[in-house]
């Protein structure tokens, strides 16, 4: 008989999914999905079969569709299959036939279950399938989350099989007859994996006949793990990081050489930015050398500057192109922002001091005026200041990094001179005096 009560109540305690969903099933043709689309028939859940063929491995491939076809019409579910030249894919993109298979695969899944409405995509991954991974990930290198192997549950994706063992499956498809295809490819040693379930895990076994069980409670205690650092970089980075506008994150080196376990931990707080181990092994070493130096991930690229590490999002954004305010224009937009300009009366408006507004001489300005990237040779008078000064050297005094001056946009009057730094000063020659009759207000809006 089918454990059926065992089946339900996994779904149930995990959460996999509820009674009225549709979901799809991944089914190869081997034993562990044959035996999932059994489960998911006696137990009346609404469901359909989707069928990848690789063309792989020439008739029998062929003969795994045949057999998953005859399957779908039998039990009267929706069939949906596809074919793929996975060689080509994989030639193309310059990975591996099993990274090209699992991409083409899932992609594949994700377009079905939304086209035709299903909730859930059901693979048959079982218990041994987690041991294998946990392995694989052990022998290659992992961090926490490469310890819990295989979870039950992620994003669209559900696994109703992890409370078996392969053992259990194999004993399972034969006590209740159930006919599967064999893939000739599982007896093959040459593939990691396979490597593993074939000389590796049978000796391990000896020392341990529960192993899968074993692997899937450290699986849980790994889970819970994971989850617990999760939190811990979540506080961690709230703590730590100054989001100084959209796109940068300024963080206290400082702070961060305190954090004990620092390699954990760090490791975790730049997740989410894609920072590998390598990568941030290599800043460890460098945070107490000469400033300037990058660190890349596949999105951001991180600067050690002086006390600080600063992040940015890598963008390749368009070289910016200077932009013009006419007399009498409103609004000034660009990639990234947006002025807003009114003329007042002195008497009329509080000059405020906030860095994003700026209150300027009306009078003083020659129409158009240019916003344009700051550049080497700029000079400006301070505001409270009676001599010139370099931008570089008054973003030197404002301990502005790499990233920060790359954002850094400038107004320049019509004759050349610039108005203001924006976001930062004013041009002490621009500023509103006693004698002014008609102010021009600036205001950055973000």
């Amino acid at each position: 008989m089918l454990p059926l009560d065992r089946f339900l109540s996994f779904i149930k305690e995990k959460n996999l999914f509820s009674d009225s969903d549709r979901i799809l099933l991944t089914v190869s043709g081997g034993s562990d999905s044959v035996l999932m689309v059994h489960l998911f028939d006696a137990a009346g859940i609404d469901f359909g079969i989707a069928h990848c063929n690789f063309h792989l491995r020439g008739a029998e491939s062929d003969g795994d569709e045949a057999f998953v076809s005859a399957l779908a019409k039998t039990l009267k579910v929706p069939l949906y299959v596809e074919h793929f030249d996975t060689h080509g894919f994989a030639s193309g993109k310059g990975i591996s036939i099993q990274m090209a298979a699992r991409e083409l695969r899932y992609a594949w899944f994700e377009k079905i279950r939304k086209e035709e409405g299903y909730h859930r995509i059901a693979t048959a991954h079982h218990q041994s399938d987690t041991t294998e991974t946990v392995l694989l990930n052990l022998v290659r290198g992992t961090g926490v989350a490469g310890l819990h192997g295989i979870k039950e549950k992620k994003g669209f994706i559900v696994r109703p099989l992890l409370f078996l063992s392969g053992p259990e499956v194999k004993d399972l498809v034969a006590d209740n007859c159930i006919a599967f295809r064999e893939d000739s490819s599982n007896l093959s040693a040459k593939y990691a994996r396979n490597k593993l379930r074939i000389e590796v895990i049978p000796e391990l076994k000896k020392i341990n006949p529960y192993l899968d069980r074993t692997f899937a409670q450290n699986s849980e205690r790994f889970e819970e793990l994971e989850a617990f650092l999760t939190l811990q970089a979540d506080a961690l980075r709230k703590d730590l990081f100054r989001q100084c506008n959209n796109q940068i994150i300024r963080i206290d080196i400082h702070a961060l050489k305190a954090l004990i376990p620092l390699k954990l931990l760090l490791y975790e707080i730049f997740k989410p930015y894609g920072f590998s181990e390598t990568v941030l092994g290599d800043l460890i070493r460098s945070w107490n050398g000469q400033p300037g130096k990058l660190f890349k991930s596949a999105s951001h690229t991180m600067l050690l500057d002086r006390e600080v590490l600063v992040l940015k999002e890598r963008n390749e954004m368009p070289a910016f192109k200077p932009v013009f305010l006419e007399k009498g224009q409103s609004l000034l937009q660009w990639p990234g922002g947006q002025l807003l300009a009114v003329c007042a009366h002195p008497s009329e408006r509080v000059i405020g001091k906030s860095p994003d507004s700026a209150f300027i001489d009306f009078h003083k300005l020659l129409f158009p005026l240019e916003l344009r990237n700051w550049k080497q040779g700029d000079v400006f008078v301070p505001l409270g200041f009676k001599g010139r000064k370099k931008l570089s050297d008054y973003f030197t005094g404002k301990k502005l990094s790499v990233f920060e001056k790359e954002e850094v946009k400038v107004l320049a009057n019509g004759n050349g001179e610039i108005v203001w730094i924006v976001g930062y000063r004013l041009d002490d020659r621009y500023k509103v005096v006693p004698e002014t009759e008609k102010v021009f207000i600036l205001e950055r809006i973000k």
